[in-house]
């Protein structure tokens, strides 16, 4: 159930007015509050969720912010399921801080909150965060194009896309696990862009949208033409970056990504991405809505995986170009997993 956050804000109303909430139905309610409805990701975390809430008997209501970064959405809409009577809510946070008074409320009237991909901040603001292993997902890029280059690794130029200034958690976890991996002493490994190494040509934002990775290419490749690899946030982020280095007959170019989305893959097929480390947001809702139904059963709350504060919901590195010692699948098999 797809609510438009207008209701919400009448919901609101209506309860600051005196009338009476919804009660619980005989099914636990689950509510799945996601930063939009529009972007694929989230789409297929929905889908991952209403197909376990009917294999685990729960009722689930999803809420999508407007657009990206819409904190006033989501808190509305975790304000509707504590007067629902929800046993659980699933949140993809728009602001992981902003967000935690609100998370507090729901926590204090008994609801199991999981944040889904997005840690909060505090990250124990939440009972548990399910979500990819980011710094890992960097790494096997890194790795991956290391290995790829081979003897010429060491005179790389690279240029690294990130999401925003705001440095938020999976934005640096996917920069740094990449340096990493490519073997780049990352010094902070909390912070966006204090490395020394000389092969870093530099770091620009891209909202992680196609236009905004062309004209993050653009800014780098003015300040450094032989720029020789590209990391991006995402895929249309990488997207956005072909365009660019393909509008000044730059081919040479290695570009690796994360995310696993079915237009990426087929870059990766396409040979405009090298390589991508793919998340399952199907995994992640599904998962968090079995941990809900456990949760409204016996009162088992979910355990973080070993060394992780977090529960890990996989990543696989994807492309047609394998280098040993690196495990990998190919786009075929990639597109039989993608979402999007």
């Amino acid at each position: 159930m797809s609510q438009p956050f207008g209701l919400l804000a009448a919901s609101a109303l209506a309860l600051a007015l005196g009338i009476q909430g919804v009660s619980a139905a005989d099914k636990p309610i689950v509510g799945l509050i996601t930063k939009t409805n529009t972007n694929p990701f989230f789409v297929k975390m929905k889908a991952g969720a209403e197909e376990a809430a009917k294999a685990h008997g729960v009722e689930l209501r999803s809420f999508a912010g407007k657009v990206d970064g819409d904190n006033d959405g989501q808190v509305a809409a975790v304000e509707n399921l504590i007067a629902s009577g929800a046993k659980g809510i699933l949140i993809t946070p728009n602001d992981s801080r902003a967000i935690v008074p609100a998370i507090e409320k729901a926590r204090a009237a008994g609801i199991l909150v999981i944040a889904l991909d997005t840690p909060l901040d505090p990250p124990t603001a939440a009972d548990a965060t399910f979500a990819t292993d980011n710094f890992q997902a960097g790494a096997l890029i890194g790795q991956w194009a290391a290995k790829t280059l081979g003897a010429k690794a060491a005179s790389a130029k690279i240029a690294l896309l990130d999401l925003n200034v705001n440095q938020i958690s999976v934005d640096v976890a996917r920069d740094q696990g990449f340096l990493k991996g490519f073997g780049i002493d990352i010094g902070n490994p909390a912070r966006i862009g204090d490395e020394k190494d000389a092969r870093i040509v530099g770091h620009d934002i891209t909202l992680g949208s196609e236009e905004g990775g062309r004209k993050a290419m653009e800014n780098l490749l003015q300040k450094d033409p032989s720029v020789s690899v590209v990391y991006t946030i995402n895929e249309p982020a990488a997207a956005g970056a072909y365009e660019a280095l393909r509008s000044v007959g730059r081919k040479d170019v290695l570009i690796i990504s994360v995310d696993g989305g079915c237009p990426g893959v087929r870059n990766v097929k396409d040979g405009v991405i090298g390589a991508t480390s793919m998340q399952f947001p199907l995994l992640m809702a599904a998962k968090g809505v079995e941990a809900v139904k456990k949760f409204a059963t016996d009162g088992t709350k979910p355990q973080t995986s070993p060394g992780l504060d977090f529960v890990n919901t996989g990543v696989e590195l994807v492309t047609d170009r394998p280098v040993p010692g690196l495990s990998s699948i190919d786009s075929a098999a990639a597109l039989k997993k993608c979402w999007g």
